[in-house]
């Protein structure tokens, strides 16, 4: 009787060890967790004073140049989609439901793909706006190409001459002359000085070439 009663309590604890070892087993497991999602946390800081959260694809992205201009611009889209544009759709669902099967109901389907359409650039502006670098137009050297300038350019071949706003990739925008510092031609005039001509490679292999008139800040 005794032998059975210590065989018995020797299981009971055999048992209690391995229910703690799985325990602590999940206990690490949840600081290895929360560890990995820290280290998406990066500075600056939000403003509540919590570390900004960041992707894991913002580690491997370079800074996203804007000027004070583009960042109000990207900021407003920003709040008016995370509110006005997010209760419309919500409301939308919501009318769509009513209508009865969600199987069959073309109204809800377009409305939940463009929910997450709208998910997806608020993601993307969240991710554009947490890497964004600010140019100060103060500290734009007018001397030679760079974001923030303005530039006047004469077509060498053509005779004529156009205006343009050097800018970041982000807020690029040929209607209104934006061109991107990562553009073909924003790439070769980046750094240069007035005089200067610079080629630049067409897609058919021809080359234009281009004549830097004067370069100021915006």
């Amino acid at each position: 009787m005794r032998r059975r009663c210590c065989g018995r309590i020797r299981g009971i604890w055999r048992a209690t060890r391995i229910r703690a070892s799985g325990f602590w087993s999940c206990a690490r497991a949840s600081r290895l967790t929360l560890a990995s999602r820290r280290s998406y946390h990066s500075g600056p800081f939000d403003g509540a004073g919590r570390p900004r959260r960041l992707s894991r694809r913002a580690f491997f992205l370079k800074d996203v140049i804007l000027t004070p201009e583009g960042y109000k611009q990207l900021k407003s889209e920003l709040d008016r989609l995370r509110t006005e544009k997010r209760r419309e759709i919500a409301e939308r669902i919501a009318a769509a439901r009513a209508f009865g099967e969600i199987a069959e109901n073309a109204e809800y389907d377009d409305a939940k793909n463009e929910q997450m359409m709208l998910e997806h650039r608020i993601a993307q502006l969240e991710e554009r706006l947490a890497n964004a670098r600010v140019i100060n137009p103060k500290d734009i050297d007018t001397s030679v190409v760079s974001v923030g300038s303005v530039v006047r350019l004469r077509d060498v071949d053509a005779k004529e001459t156009v205006e343009y706003f050097i800018v970041g990739s982000a807020e690029a925008n040929p209607i209104e002359r934006k061109l991107s510092n990562e553009s073909p031609v924003g790439k070769a005039i980046m750094g240069r000085k007035k005089g200067e001509i610079v080629e630049v490679a067409t897609p058919r292999g021809s080359k234009l070439k281009f004549k830097i008139m004067e370069i100021k800040a915006a």
